[in-house]
């Protein structure tokens, strides 16, 4: 009668140690985060010697499992939402014309109205957003704030492409020291002496920059945009223009409709072909132009710069027309070193603007290194007319 008790009291302290070690086995799985293993261990130690604290975790984890199962079908609904939500976006904007089909892109109220806001400025400062006395520092702030947030694979408003045109010629003009000047002199219509008629928001009608738009937010940003612009090569002089993908063109249906369409185009080929026939070539090339027969090298007296001539050139200019050809040579040379010096330093800039902004050592060292051979040139160039 007394070995039984002594049987059950033993039988139920060996259940309370495995029970113990079970709990332990849970704990450790909920610490891997593996509820299912942990409840089932847990349920095992209440079978074998029930406990308070193995029921407090079952009750845990039990109550946790629902809440997760609640986030998820929130979770679900809020994506169907936002998926309604884009959907009703893209039809808005197939309306618009501006984006469509499967590949439509939402936009926000803000995005709207700050592309509107670009649309009504009525000079370059205004589109920046800096005074007429604005450093060059200022100007690079702006337009880098600016830059990113109208960049077209960022900003899917209606009229961002535009906006961020207008404000990449605006620092293209701004920041060129000379371009400035004229403009500041001069104003919008010697920017654009050919094009009269245009409303100020027709921000890309006539001026040809010397860089497109999305090539200086490359230099500024290392391209962290992807590029869709195309190129157009006209005298000589860059033009740029946008595809987007997801761009609908309004077509005219019907022979007469292509007509009136290309109709720009033919007289604008055909003004072109007759103002290249008035215009007769320069005698000269700063590079060899076998096809226009300059292959002949020659240097000028003053600032020793190389240009090449066709094979009568001695012949036809002597005296007071060689003088006068070397001069146009020369100021030629100096331009095209003004030009290149720019990009090279707004190449450098760009590179160390990335490296500050994220941190990265490596790419600082490699743009501190960089020159700008045109930048050393056009200052011998300056010394020697000045001496």
């Amino acid at each position: 009668a007394l070995l039984l008790p002594l049987s059950d009291s033993s039988a139920m302290e060996s259940n309370k140690d495995e029970a113990e070690h079970c709990i332990q086995i849970a704990i450790t799985a909920i610490k891997s985060s593996n509820p299912e293993k942990a409840l089932r261990f847990l349920e095992k130690a209440q079978k074998l010697y029930p406990t308070d604290k193995a029921q407090a975790l079952i009750k845990t984890l039990i109550q946790n499992e629902q809440q997760s199962t609640e986030n998820s079908s929130h979770s679900q609904e809020n994506d169907q939402a936002d998926l309604r939500h884009r959907k009703s976006a893209g039809e808005n904007c197939s309306a618009n014309g501006e984006i469509g089909g499967d590949t439509a892109k939402s936009y926000t109220t803000e995005e709207v109205e700050a592309v509107k806001r670009i649309k009504q400025c009525k000079n370059y400062y205004e589109i920046l957003g800096v005074n007429k006395d604005a450093t060059e520092e200022d100007l690079k702030k702006a337009y880098r704030k600016l830059a990113l947030k109208f960049h077209p694979d960022k900003n899917h408003a209606p009229g961002a492409t535009e906006a961020f045109k207008a404000i990449g010629n605006a620092y293209a003009v701004l920041s060129n020291p000379e371009k400035r000047r004229q403009y500041n002199q001069y104003g919008e219509e010697r920017v654009h002496p050919n094009h009269h008629g245009h409303s100020h928001t027709d921000f890309h009608r006539g001026f040809e920059a010397d860089i497109s738009p999305e090539d200086l937010f490359n230099m500024f940003f290392g391209g962290v945009f992807p590029t869709n612009n195309v190129h157009v090569y006209s005298n000589g002089r860059m033009r740029y223009t946008y595809q987007r993908q997801e761009r609908r063109e309004q077509q005219g249906e019907g022979g007469l409709g292509l007509f009136v369409q290309l109709m720009p185009i033919l007289i604008l080929i055909i003004v072109s072909a007759l103002s290249q026939m008035m215009v007769s070539n320069p005698p000269y090339s700063l590079s060899q132009r076998p096809s226009v027969g300059h292959i002949h090298r020659r240097q000028t007296e003053f600032l020793k710069v190389p240009y090449f001539v066709a094979e009568n050139f001695a012949e036809e200019y002597t005296g007071a027309s060689l003088k006068h050809v070397e001069r146009n040579v020369e100021d030629d040379y100096i331009a095209n070193l003004r030009n290149n010096c720019w990009k090279e330093k707004q190449q450098k800039e760009g590179l160390l603007y990335r490296a500050r902004y994220f941190g990265d050592n490596e790419l600082y060292l490699r743009a501190q290194r960089m020159g700008t051979p045109s930048c050393t040139r056009l200052s011998e160039v300056q010394s020697a007319m000045h001496s």
